[in-house]
């Protein structure tokens, strides 16, 4: 799960460029218009003293498009972004940034649907690995799976709390059989390096300790109310 190709692109700077379209009684740009920029970027859409503003169509010279809504030449409210890679973003968006609900479509065919905060996934959401059809149901904290969450596979899923995109602590897997597992995951950072020289490399392993088997239950949660940087802390039973 990666944000390739959600790069920002050059937007204008320093000169205006060519423009035809509307303008006011001060000679700004007012109204419809269409723009070329100095860096070879056209603009085709409204304007509201001099810049950019209700819904138009911006288009980068690298490929990449962007059709929606503009505040004060910030992409702003509901539009799609298309990227040079083949990626497409669909949703909300706040000061040039993706904030709010949105859909990315990565260059893989990977899909995430949810909230947005600053450019990263954050609040709740759900992720769609294209290959395996495998999903990811639940919290993220900046581009990462954190806290209750479920990973959902063919024939069984996971339910349980995640660190770092890993599980970690108590969960449970749950069979189509008609079973689940109950038990606790536990990560282990190892770090690799023989040498003073060698800069650590640290890689995570994780170990599933299985406790007992029982029938279906529901999944439920108990609120912790202590507080914490990352908000309410939630632990499976």
């Amino acid at each position: 799960m990666s944000d390739v190709g959600s790069e920002e692109f050059d937007d204008e700077k320093g000169s205006l460029g060519e423009y035809e379209g509307d303008r006011n009684e001060t000679g700004e740009r007012h109204g419809e218009g269409k723009s070329v920029l100095p860096n070879g970027d056209t603009y085709e859409g409204a304007y509201k003293n001099g810049k950019r503003s209700s819904r138009g169509t911006y288009k980068f010279k690298n490929g990449a498009r962007y059709i929606g809504e503009w505040y004060r030449n910030l992409k702003h409210g509901q539009g799609v972004f298309y990227y040079p890679d083949g990626s497409k973003y669909e949703g909300s968006w706040l000061d040039d940034l993706r904030q709010g609900h949105g859909v990315y479509t990565y260059p893989n065919g990977d899909i995430y649907n949810g909230e947005w905060l600053s450019h990263q996934r954050h609040g709740q959401g759900t992720y769609i690995y294209h290959d395996t059809n495998s999903q990811y149901m639940g919290s993220w904290i900046m581009g990462k799976i954190e806290s209750a969450g479920e990973l959902i596979h063919l024939n069984h899923r996971y339910q349980g709390n995640f660190v770092n995109n890993n599980p970690s602590g108590p969960g449970k897997y749950v069979f189509n059989s008609g079973c689940e597992q109950h038990g606790e995951y536990f990560q282990i950072d190892q770090v690799k390096g023989d040498t003073d020289q060698d800069e650590p490399i640290i890689t995570t392993l994780l170990k599933w300790k299985p406790k007992a088997v029982t029938k279906l239950s529901h999944w439920t949660t108990v609120i912790d109310t202590v507080s914490s940087d990352q908000g309410v802390v939630e632990e499976f039973l």
